[in-house]
């Protein structure tokens, strides 16, 4: 079995008596892997996936769930195959920082894009404009309704208000 497979049905497992345990856990071991990912970004982050988990001391399928997580986020997310990982894997993670930001505000995870780490990495006004980004992306405009007086929708060629609108 791989990982992959270990960390969907750990996640699809939880109870209501470990749920709390499990995401105290994944996020502990998100902010610390995010946090050295932000401090060393000129870097790239590569080694076996069970050396690195075990450098950020955390379980290889709790590791594997972060790979998951972070897969849209990456330069070369096309070369990692997260379905087929095992422990031996290697890993060459190269992250686009800006795009990292941004999912990090769709994922709704304020303990993450609120790092202190991100003032080395992204200057305040790229931060601004893809939070403000996000925002916008998020906002419904109703579609317009067509007036009294409006040439009707159908394609008639007559007002609304003597065709459809009645």
């Amino acid at each position: 079995m791989s990982l992959y497979t270990d960390w969907k049905t750990l996640l699809e497992n939880q109870t209501d008596d470990t749920f709390e345990a499990f995401w105290d856990e994944y996020c502990k071991a998100e902010m610390k892997i995010y946090s050295h990912i932000l401090e060393h970004h000129d870097e790239h982050l590569t080694g076996a996936l069970g050396e690195l988990s075990e450098k950020f001391e955390v379980r290889p399928v709790i590791f594997e769930g972060f790979l998951d997580g972070i897969e849209s986020s990456l330069k070369n997310g096309d070369n990692l195959d997260i379905e087929s990982m095992t422990e031996d894997s290697a890993i060459d993670l190269d992250v686009d920082f800006e795009k990292l930001y941004y999912n990090m505000w769709q994922a709704d995870a304020p303990h993450l894009y609120s790092l202190e780490a991100w003032s080395g990495v992204l200057d305040e006004d790229t931060r601004k404009r893809i939070s403000k980004e996000y925002k916008k992306s998020k906002i419904y405009h109703a579609p317009k309704k067509p007036g009294r007086n409006d040439p009707c929708p159908c394609g008639s060629g007559k007002k609304y208000k003597n065709c459809c609108g009645r």
